[in-house]
């Protein structure tokens, strides 16, 4: 099974439970690289379907001050992408079975080589990549090698998206689409945004025009920070991406691995009970 049907099946599970997948985000390497393996299985056994790792870059375009924050500690402790690499044979080592997509930029990935990330992250046991610096109009290479690995290579959308940009897209994405709730950086937020009903309905709309076998699913990521937020989103998208309020966590805590556990436990919850409701 290739990692793109992998996270297809993630979705899946959660939909048929009726609830939007979970997909927390931590920063390999934060608080220290021997932390991430613990603070992963615990994420996976408060009930997360599938993990982003965000792999460190010393200029994180899109993420703000608490991830930034994060990814430079990981620096400072010599996390490259080599490590972010051996964290994930790790995790399978270990045993966490969920979906490993990584985050990260474009240009350490391309500083490794493309073909060799990409070949090294599937035998890794990575099931995608998440690249938010990269355009799909500039993405043809790092699609094709993806491609021959199985590799989900997922694509951003944000509220600005024309009708044009969200086709090239939804085209384009394997796996999910990222869709970013604010036009802005990470960081929690104490209020969802008004408009992010109706981006995700126009977004959705243009999904209907897809085949059903490749319709790519919805998640949502940016300034999702409560258990309340995650299952507001819930009820609109496919996918619920926390990050931020996470490694803040994580960042704050005493117990790291307790307090990641526990948050993700009540984002569960809360999106669990929506399902219900």
């Amino acid at each position: 099974m290739t990692g793109i049907q992998r996270i297809r099946d993630a979705f899946a599970r959660a939909r048929r439970e009726g609830r939007a997948a979970l997909a927390p985000y931590l920063a390999i390497g934060h608080p220290s690289p021997a932390a991430t393996p613990a603070l992963v299985q615990a994420v996976e056994e408060a009930g997360a379907d599938l993990m982003e790792l965000g792999i460190p870059f010393s200029d994180p375009l899109a993420d703000g001050p608490v991830i930034q924050m994060a990814t430079q500690r990981a620096l400072q402790q010599g996390m490259t992408v080599a490590g972010c690499l051996q964290t994930a044979r790790t995790l399978r080592a270990q045993g966490v079975a969920m979906p490993l997509v990584f985050m990260g930029y474009y240009n350490p990935l391309l500083a490794y080589g493309l073909e060799r990330f990409c070949r090294e992250a599937a035998a890794a046991g990575a099931d995608g990549l998440i690249v938010p610096d990269l355009p799909p109009e500039e993405g043809g290479a790092l699609e094709g090698f993806c491609a021959a690995q199985g590799l989900a290579l997922v694509y951003l959308l944000a509220p600005t998206s024309t009708p044009e940009r969200i086709r090239l897209v939804l085209s384009r994405t394997t796996g999910f689409v990222y869709c970013v709730s604010v036009t802005g950086i990470t960081g929690a937020r104490a209020q969802l945004p008004v408009g992010l009903a109706d981006f995700l309905a126009r977004v959705r709309a243009a999904t209907q025009q897809q085949d059903g076998a490749r319709r790519p699913y919805l998640a949502v990521g940016f300034g999702i920070s409560t258990p309340e937020q995650a299952a507001a989103v819930g009820r609109l998208a496919d996918g619920v991406v926390v990050g931020s309020a996470l490694v803040k966590r994580v960042h704050e805590a005493a117990d790291p691995v307790q307090a990641a556990r526990e948050f993700v436990s009540s984002l569960r919850a809360g999106m669990e009970a929506q399902a219900v409701g």
